[in-house]
């Protein structure tokens, strides 16, 4: 009975770190503590040091009365978010518009074959166009430029119409990452796929977009981001969102405070998704270096 029972007693002794481990997990935590210490003293001390400059400048007062105003701030912030409205769903439709045009220029851009030379030509010069023309250019372009043809049937709305400019524009830009992603699956794959049967559409569909698509999340979201920002632009054309309703308010009164407000409310919307995407990529990297599947 004492055979039997002494290696029970010894499985149910609690661990007991050493000493030695004991000092580098203290060592540790004052370390980790020193370290937010100093960063916490170095992000007041330039918080500091920039007040006082920046109040300290000879044209502040006049500043802060243009810029800053809490008043003017107070009644331009409920018409700036009626027209963050028009924003919000120009980057909903805009985005999904984006993501399938880029998606189907990329999938025709990675076409093999002689008989598909024509597809990949234009496809090329698409994004090629697109992505060495400036999206203000473009903005103006289509926002003018089509309404002076007279074309039957065809709209005159500046929202849609800045809408088509913003579509035309980034989806060039999101048919190269797609393209990235697609050609960074290697060739194993498809051989793989093709040895079981599989058709080169299927094996497109099943196993290279898919793996494709995993891969390219985070530069997608930042072009996402990119163009929540740049959705502003369709003030150009007379479209009354954030940035207009800010416009019309500065013109009305004299101050700049509406273009303020409008920038902070951008920028409360970006912080989120940028924050996303470095979330996904850190995620996106542990697994590649764990041997994860990405």
């Amino acid at each position: 009975m004492t055979s039997v029972s002494a290696p029970a007693e010894r499985d149910t002794d609690p661990y007991t770190p050493s000493a030695r481990r004991l000092a580098r997990e203290r060592h540790r935590r004052a370390k980790a503590r020193r370290a937010t210490a100093i960063a916490a003293l170095s992000t007041l001390v330039t918080g500091a040091v920039l007040v006082v400059v920046i109040t300290g400048s000879p044209g502040w007062q006049r500043a802060r009365e243009t810029f800053f105003s809490v008043e003017y701030a107070r009644m331009a912030l409920p018409l700036v978010l009626d027209g963050l409205l028009l924003n919000l769903r120009l980057l909903a439709v805009c985005g999904v518009c984006v993501l399938l045009l880029g998606l189907l220029l990329a999938v025709a851009r990675t076409l093999r074959g002689p008989i598909f030379f024509p597809i990949r030509a234009l496809a090329t010069a698409y994004t090629d166009f697109f992505r060495g023309l400036p999206l203000i250019i473009c903005l103006l372009m289509v926002v003018f430029g089509v309404p002076a043809l007279r074309l039957q049937g065809v709209t005159t709305d500046p929202v849609l119409l800045g809408g088509t400019a913003l579509v035309l524009t980034y989806s060039a830009y999101v048919a190269e990452v797609f393209r990235a992603g697609i050609e960074s699956v290697h060739p194993s794959q498809r051989a793989a796929a093709r040895s079981l049967g599989l058709s080169r559409g299927r094996t497109l569909r099943h196993v290279v977009l898919p793996q494709a698509v995993r891969r390219v999340v985070p530069p997608l979201l930042n072009d996402l981001v990119s163009l929540q920002k740049d959705t502003g632009l369709v003030s150009i054309a007379g479209a009354v969102d954030a940035v207009y309703a800010a416009q019309i308010m500065a013109g009305k009164y004299f101050n700049y405070t509406p273009y303020v407000v409008a920038g902070l409310v951008f920028v409360a919307l970006t912080i989120p998704m940028t924050r996303l995407t470095d979330w996904i990529t850190a995620r996106t990297d542990r697994r590649r270096a764990q041997g994860g599947t990405v």
